[in-house]
């Protein structure tokens, strides 16, 4: 059985990145963001220093389920977004919705 859970953006380089690993590791796809600014709301309190107000985008719901509950059965959860603006954002949003994230961020190339 696993022991580590690796997060990456994409279906894809998951199924990718899983060839290279062994099996102590599970790879698996967050599909992109998971948390966005309201599409209804500001979305950042401005009393507030700017304060940017993020919620969970609608239909992530499940996938951040499935990933919060996989990264409790691990020892380790590393974190493998893309090396750019979106991916550190991506990143920031799961460490801040997943408790286990103690692996920390990886960058393939």
């Amino acid at each position: 059985m696993a022991k580590n859970l690796v997060i990456v953006e994409s279906p894809a380089k998951a199924k990718t990145i899983n060839k290279f690993l062994g099996k102590n590791f599970q790879v698996e796809s967050c599909y992109g963001h998971v948390k966005d600014l309201p599409k209804k709301k500001l979305g950042i309190d401005i009393e507030n220093e700017f304060k940017p107000t993020y919620q969970i985008i609608p239909g992530k719901r499940k996938t951040l389920k499935k990933l919060r509950d996989l990264s409790e059965t691990m020892e380790q959860v590393y974190l493998a977004t893309d090396l750019d603006r979106e991916g550190e954002a991506i990143a920031w949003h799961l460490s801040q919705e997943l408790e286990h994230t103690n692996g920390g961020r990886v960058v393939f190339n």
